[in-house]
């Protein structure tokens, strides 16, 4: 591998390793200037109490100290007690609730991927009118939030015509998963479908194309040739697709009622517990932030001279 490249791929890690220690740091201090406290109730506990409580979990110290005791747990792979479930840790809840998240977003991304390219790929071949359904579907797509999706979905497949149930997961039960990642796919499904069009249209308006027909190869050889091309701004947008999934995944698993991080994350900053809301956003930014680079690293594989201008 050149040595520019390596620098390059240093030089993300490095500026990923920094943005994470930033997401983190913020958050930390976020949730401890939100007004509340994790030991507050409508019925006041007695001030000797609270004083020990606060004591116990390290929140008398001051506001450096906790971050710094915080950052040290976390290089040791702890993310603290839960203030809320007292019988777990965050690692015990998030070893749990992870794998549900991961399936769900896994499953709407490669749904998104596979219908929005589909649409993508029609509609930079069939003019103006498939320019026109997939710029119809897309507006649907994006105008249209989860929060309404979700519920419309629930009404049409689960009580209207109950095909499908409307809340609730069971492991290998795909009938509960089927509305969940159908709401979370929508918006991903029409901005892959925009992205996928320009970028064949651009792509079959390339003067190597016009040099394919000419020799005369295959109708598919082409069209595969130009999909690749194409695809790029698409691959570019998956790290933002990742971060969209997990993050709008909090309201889908509330609606749905599937037990995922975003219902811990919900309950966690409902309830003001400190180290469950950081875990959640810990895991979910590390798993953003390492998603967009090993996306730049596929961008840097399948066109070298993004590599070779850094």
């Amino acid at each position: 591998m050149p040595a520019r490249a390596l620098n390059s791929i240093l030089a993300r890690l490095i500026g990923s390793a920094a943005a994470f220690l930033v997401v983190v740091a913020l958050s930390f201090l976020l949730m401890r200037l939100a007004p509340g406290g994790p030991f507050d109730s409508e019925r006041p506990l007695d001030p000797h109490v609270a004083q020990n409580l606060r004591r116990v979990y390290k929140l008398d110290l001051p506001l450096p100290e906790q971050f710094w005791l915080y950052l040290k747990s976390l290089a040791r792979g702890d993310f603290g007690p839960s203030l809320h479930w007292r019988d777990f840790s965050v690692g015990e809840l998030l070893a749990h609730a992870l794998p549900i998240s991961l399936r769900l977003g896994a499953q709407a991304l490669a749904l998104a991927l596979l219908i929005g390219g589909a649409l993508g790929v029609a509609g930079a071949l069939r003019g103006r009118v498939g320019a026109f359904c997939v710029a119809a579907v897309a507006l649907a797509g994006v105008a249209l939030p989860a929060f309404v999706v979700g519920p419309l979905l629930q009404l049409g497949f689960g009580l209207r015509l109950r095909w499908l149930p409307v809340g609730g997961w069971e492991d290998g039960a795909w009938r509960n998963q089927v509305l969940p990642t159908l709401t979370l796919a929508l918006p991903q499904i029409a901005i892959v479908a925009r992205l996928m069009q320009a970028g064949m249209r651009d792509a079959l308006a390339e003067p190597y194309v016009r040099t394919l027909r000419a020799f005369g190869l295959p109708r598919l050889h082409i069209l595969a040739r130009a999909a690749r091309a194409g695809a790029l701004p698409t691959l570019s947008y998956l790290g933002l697709a990742a971060a969209s999934l997990l993050t709008g995944s909090v309201a889908v698993e509330t609606i749905f009622g599937v037990p995922g991080m975003g219902r811990y994350f919900v309950e966690g900053a409902l309830g003001r517990d400190y180290p469950l809301v950081m875990g959640t956003v810990v895991v979910v930014a590390a798993m953003v932030i390492a998603f967009n680079l090993l996306v730049d690293l596929a961008y840097m594989r399948l066109d070298p001279r993004i590599g070779a201008a850094r």
